[in-house]
């Protein structure tokens, strides 16, 4: 039986919980990174892999939250756990407060070879807005010393933040354009149930952007970085040739991966479970031997396939027809039927040259296309 080839590693730490986040996250409980270190250890060695990685990933969470000598034991572990292989994708996210040069170098002393870096926004107003402990001098100062030692860097933009106009989103945008990211991800600001923003929208504290707004702001998104010569490849990515993340393309496209931490998940022959979100039941079970998996499904072969062909979709490329069936045993027809044709007829999906696909309209209202077609 093969081994999944992509890791997941979920560091739950942060300094501080920002209003719009739902994370997996422990905020200001630094001085448990010891007890979450030696449970990470243990789960890892519960699933030794034979085979090298081809892409590594860390989250959060806040990975450089750590301190250099936690950060650089996390680095030993997972050094000393896994064999990569000779172009394995070392991904860690990063938030430009406490990233100190020496975590870099520790960073990329550690092969790490792309570093995702949390910006949200170049503007102080709404950096602020964001609950964001960054300035936008010190998230360049962040970015260009992140430059300087990893051949691939990419920013995280968040857009349609309350009172944020469609100008200050250009602004923005063309900031990031103007550092030659190797990556742009964009995220439509939203409201998730049980963060301090909902309640703040629901006490009429927060404005929500309207929804044509948001629409013209993924839209000047699309079109300012194309013209600056990145490729839109997924929902929210942006790329310059060459520098797709490999590792969120094996969650796309179907692949098996394993997660190690509170909250991470794993897809494993047909098998997905996820680990307890909460971080000190994990360290708890995990250091008393027993079993930290909260939920565990076993996914049909249908199933299976519905959820390849939503995943797939938000790859703008889209879906080879024929590969699809070749792999999951079904049609598109017979899983899309009627709405297939009925999203096809909204202008929302395309079938070009027997590949599926999003147009340009489809991609505003992707989540549309996805509840339609579980």
């Amino acid at each position: 039986m093969t081994q999944p080839r992509a890791v997941y590693i979920h560091v739950p730490f942060c300094a501080h919980r920002c209003g719009y986040c739902d994370f997996t996250l422990i905020a200001g409980r630094d001085d448990l990174a010891g007890a979450y270190l030696d449970a990470l250890q243990a789960e890892i060695e519960r699933s030794p892999l034979t085979e090298p990685l081809d892409t590594l990933f860390l989250g959060g969470g806040t990975p450089t939250q750590l301190d250099e000598p936690h950060l650089q034991r996390l680095l030993d572990v997972l050094c000393s756990a896994f064999r990569f292989s000779p172009d394995i994708e070392f991904n860690v996210e990063a938030n430009p407060d406490g990233l100190t040069d020496a975590k870099l170098d520790a960073l990329a002393d550690a092969g790490v070879n792309r570093l995702s870096l949390g910006v949200q926004s170049f503007e102080g107003r709404f950096l602020s807005l964001l609950e964001r402990r960054h300035s936008s001098a010190s998230a360049v100062d962040a970015f260009n010393r992140c430059r300087s030692r990893f051949p691939n860097v990419s920013l995280d933009l968040i857009f349609a933040v309350p009172g944020q106009t469609l100008d200050d989103w250009r602004r923005d945008l063309q900031t990031a354009i103007d550092l030659q990211p190797n990556q742009v991800s964009t995220y439509g600001l939203t409201f998730e149930k049980g963060t301090t923003f909902w309640t703040r929208r629901e006490k009429g504290q927060l404005d929500q952007a309207d929804d044509s707004l948001e629409r013209e702001m993924y839209g000047a998104a699309m079109d300012q970085l194309a013209a600056a010569g990145f490729e839109h490849y997924e929902i929210s990515s942006f790329a310059q040739p060459g520098f797709r993340c490999r590792h969120n393309q094996v969650y796309w496209n179907g692949g098996e991966y394993l997660g190690f931490g509170p909250g991470a998940a794993s897809f494993v022959g047909g098998v997905r479970w996820q680990n307890h979100r909460s971080t000190t039941t994990w360290i708890r079970k995990i250091l008393a031997g027993k079993d930290a998996v909260g939920d565990r499904e076993q996914l049909d072969p249908e199933a299976s396939a519905r959820e390849r062909l939503i995943l797939g979709l938000r790859q703008i490329e889209g879906i080879d027809v024929t590969a699809f069936q070749a792999q999951t045993g079904f049609a598109l027809e017979a899983l899309g039927g009627e709405v297939l044709g009925q999203l096809q007829t909204q202008s929302l999906l395309e079938l070009t040259n027997g590949v599926l696909h999003l147009t340009r309209e489809g991609r505003f209202f992707y989540d549309t296309v996805a509840a339609e077609l579980v």
